[in-house]
């Protein structure tokens, strides 16, 4: 069988670091033989360990891989720095340790432009939580293997497709960028790309890349969701996070008042300094119900909530009459809802998944991509970013996320060191 498979075979030299490629990385070579061949399909590799003899130097023998590699087009020209996700697992194992789902390439092949595709030569990636579900394999959207993990960045238009209008090469862009935002340069939909002020500076730059995922849901979740208008109180959960903290940024700008709920005075003073009217410590305050009844004694009227669990439960006691319940996540475990208080006091629950919001209602999604941007390049809202990582350490990057030690957004830089 060996033998038929080899007289059928089209053999190709590789390179002295090709040769010493592991079974794991093995999607990754199917790539560049594929660009190399100028074919659109991959290729399947048969090992031909004939004459084969192993030095002190070489490489053991390759493992078996069960994923099954990606049937996404090759990549074409020369090739770039990026992180590849090559297996399901933990993104936080360092990168060469035994099965450590994420690898540094030095020459990944650069994707084919789409003619409605935008070419980013990229500044800053953000990573959110769901990236590190992503590799793990346990978010709803299950990208195939292998990807580069990722879901926005910002950067400098280098590349537009033919069927392109709305973005010129040289434009200054923040984007969403599906599985694809570690690296030095990132293709996006043109429907995902926004323009910045062209005078924003690199440093500006580098943090847009937390806008679009956050801010896009938090002012979906405020202005189209629950109506917040000037003089109502917005209550924001999980206020150090990167929603959160972007909640409470449009809820001042909104005219809201906006009280602010985090664990311990780090996070509360970057609140503060966010515009929060006043900052509840969960880990100090006792019972959090009578903090927020303390610092709303009206009730509120909108609640923002990335949290669940018993945040919410506590949060919900403390509405007003007509008040607005906006589910964005559970970071602290999925709540049972009480719906006696929702029926006494007429509250509306609203679930908020504003990735969905593309397919469902793209002119809504839009609409919030849009106007962020606006806020950001008017400097009405800016992105916090307490950490900032270059590619090289990008599992240490997804450790410090997994572990909630992020406030606000954490940046992953292509060609900088870090800056923590």
């Amino acid at each position: 069988y060996v033998k038929e498979l080899k007289g059928q075979a089209t053999r190709l030299p590789l390179a002295a670091t090709e040769s010493d490629t592991s079974w794991d990385h093995c999607p990754i070579l199917q790539y560049k033989l594929a660009a190399r061949q100028g074919t659109e399909s991959l290729p399947a590799i048969t090992v031909d360990f004939t004459g084969y003899k192993q030095s002190n130097t070489a490489p053991c023998c390759p493992r078996a891989h069960s994923q099954t590699p990606a049937s996404t087009p090759p990549a074409q020209g020369v090739g770039m720095r990026a992180v590849v996700c090559t297996r399901l697992g933990d993104a936080s194992k360092p990168f060469g340790t035994p099965d450590a789902p994420l690898a540094l390439v030095d020459d990944q092949p650069r994707q084919q432009l789409p003619s409605k595709g935008v070419r980013i030569r990229v500044s800053a990636g953000a990573l959110n939580f769901a990236d590190a579900l992503m590799v793990k394999g346990t978010y709803q959207e299950k990208p195939p293997l292998p990807f580069i993990p990722g879901s926005e960045c910002s950067g400098t238009v280098i590349e537009v497709g033919s069927g392109v209008r709305s973005v010129a090469v040289g434009d200054k862009v923040c984007a969403l960028t599906p599985s694809h935002a570690l690296c030095e340069e990132a293709v996006a939909d043109e429907a995902s790309v926004v323009r910045l002020d062209p005078s924003t500076s690199e440093a500006r730059l580098e943090e847009a890349a937390g806008l679009p995922v956050t801010y896009g849901t938090a002012y979906l979740a405020l202005v189209d969701r629950a109506r917040l208008a000037p003089g109502q109180t917005l209550l924001v959960l999980g206020a150090g996070g990167g929603v959160g903290l972007a909640a409470v940024q449009l809820g001042r700008a909104l005219g809201a008042r906006v009280v602010a709920v985090a664990r311990g005075p780090e996070k509360g003073a970057v609140l503060r300094a966010a515009g929060a009217d006043a900052v509840i410590d969960s880990a100090a305050a006792g019972k959090l119900r009578d903090a927020i009844k303390a610092a709303a004694p009206r009730g509120v009227d909108v609640v923002l909530d990335p949290v669940g669990g018993d945040h919410f439960f506590e949060a919900f006691k403390c509405v007003a009459w007509g008040a607005h319940m906006l589910v964005v996540g559970f970071a602290g475990g999925v709540p049972n809802i009480p719906a006696n208080i929702a029926l006494v006091k007429n509250t509306t629950i609203h679930g908020i998944y504003w990735g969905s919001y593309q397919r469902k209602q793209p002119a809504v999604f839009r609409r919030s991509l849009d106007e962020c941007a606006a806020l950001f390049s008017q400097g009405k809202v800016s992105v916090h970013a307490s950490h900032r990582f270059p590619l090289e350490q990008a599992p240490e990057a997804f450790a410090v996320l997994m572990n909630r030690g992020v406030i606000g957004k954490l940046l992953v830089l292509p060609r900088k060191q870090a800056r923590i």
